[in-house]
């Protein structure tokens, strides 16, 4: 008989699958928001630089989307790595991550527009 012991798979059974999916779902959000901020930079570095077409600006409202897009997503990330550390605190933590989010979204609406003001 071999000595060697079998590893059990990284599935806890105490994980539900309403669990795994509310994690995915805030990872994919987190996605989103990154394949957005990539593809906004990405078609100003292309458009812009390399192929002259357009003559974009770094003002006010593309700034706020890059910020936006950007602390979106590694707040997205952040919540679901915190989840996955700790699955009692979900809902403390979802609710946390909302307020954050707001917070942040309302300062950013304020920067701007006293920006442009």
């Amino acid at each position: 008989m071999s000595k060697i012991k079998k590893k059990k798979g990284s599935y806890d059974s105490t994980i539900s699958k309403e669990d795994i999916k509310f994690e995915k779902i805030i990872q994919f959000s987190g996605y989103t928001f990154l394949i957005a901020l990539i593809l906004f930079l990405g078609a100003w570095v292309v458009l812009d630089f390399f192929l002259d077409l357009i003559e974009m600006e770094l003002n006010a409202s593309s700034y706020a989307i890059i910020l936006f897009t950007g602390i979106n997503s590694a707040l997205s990330f952040a919540l679901a790595s915190k989840i996955k550390d700790n699955r009692n605190e979900k809902k403390k933590l979802y609710f946390d991550w909302l307020i954050g989010v707001f917070l942040i979204s309302m300062l950013a609406i304020f920067t701007v527009s006293v920006y442009q003001w």
